[in-house]
């Protein structure tokens, strides 16, 4: 991408958004287009066609989407499902009627089956069942990527599709009932170390492997893939290095700073037992993540302070 071009930033507000954009501002990039929410409903077509006819993005990044840990995913199950939908459809084939030069979609690890072989690889899409508690998430995510894919082979566009594992990071959601773990142990943390608690609870039982790759970083790849990748089929991003809950917790723990004990109330849901993305395909094209999991949570958890009175709590 010339440093000139019109870049348009779906979804610039929220964790992966926000650091595409800060991402291609310190790297010189001049003509970034964002719009909130509130100034685009990406759910409405008309107004997404709109917007595309109006100010002619040459690339797109697709990174809008209704998000949320466990306990959201499994409440509000038709609204993760139809906003998901109507979003990626939208700007995608907008994005198609007007000749955008490249448009990369971001997808999430739940796409894959539930008991998918380890580390999964991006032929397990499609060969089990979903997780049950995020399944319509998911499948959204699916027909983002299916979308990206079929444009590509049907029209000539040049459509990608990166599935991204877990993510933290800067303007993260750290509200305790719709985040996801990591966020929401930071704040379980860091309230608990304000009150004086003596225990802080972690849902479920501690077991599961998770796979957590610093936001900043996923920005770099997709940069990366914007100037490198040209295929229809998706890729995965991540680390290729996994930690169960429970070391996470204690990792928390000591970047935090709490001095209490840990309670793992085996009554809540763990969750897909394992999640671990193979990114060899990544590798190979000549990408890796810099940053490790301490030093994420820590620079997580510095902006988690300056920002206690703006976060989304």
């Amino acid at each position: 991408m010339d440093t000139q071009a019109k870049i348009f930033v779906a979804g610039h507000n929220g964790l992966v958004g926000s650091a595409i954009v800060r991402t291609l501002q310190a790297r010189g990039y001049t003509n970034v287009i964002t719009r909130s929410s509130k100034q685009l409903d990406l759910r409405q077509q008309a107004a997404v066609e709109d917007f595309f006819a109006t100010e002619q993005p040459e690339y797109v990044f697709l990174a809008a989407a209704k998000v949320g840990g466990i306990q959201a995913n499994n409440v509000y199950r038709g609204e993760f499902l139809y906003d998901n939908l109507m979003i990626e459809a939208n700007v995608i084939h907008s994005a198609y009627r007007h000749q955008v030069q490249k448009l990369l979609f971001l997808g999430s690890s739940c796409i894959y089956p539930k008991l998918a072989p380890q580390p999964m690889r991006e032929e397990a899409l499609l060969s089990g069942f979903l997780e049950p508690t995020n399944e319509p998430y998911a499948i959204a995510k699916i027909a983002g990527l299916k979308l990206c894919e079929n444009y590509c082979r049907q029209y000539g566009v040049n459509f990608i599709a990166a599935m991204p594992t877990n993510l933290y990071g800067i303007n993260d959601n750290f509200d305790l009932a719709n985040s996801h773990v990591l966020p929401a142990l930071m704040r379980k943390f860091h309230d608990a170390k304000v009150a004086g608690a003596s225990t802080v609870t972690v849902w479920g039982t501690g077991e599961p492997l998770r796979e957590f790759l610093y936001v900043d970083d996923l920005a770099d790849a997709l940069l990366f893939l914007m100037a490198q990748y040209d295929y229809p089929e998706f890729i995965n991003v991540g680390t290729g290095a996994e930690i169960s809950i429970k070391e996470l917790a204690l990792t928390m723990q000591a970047v935090v700073g709490f001095e209490g004990e840990l309670v793992f109330d085996t009554s809540k849901p763990d969750g897909t037992p394992r999640k671990l993305m193979d990114v060899s395909r990544l590798q190979e094209l000549g990408w890796q993540a810099q940053t490790d999991l301490k030093t994420g949570i820590e620079q997580t958890y510095a902006w988690y302070l300056q920002h206690l009175d703006t976060i989304r709590r």
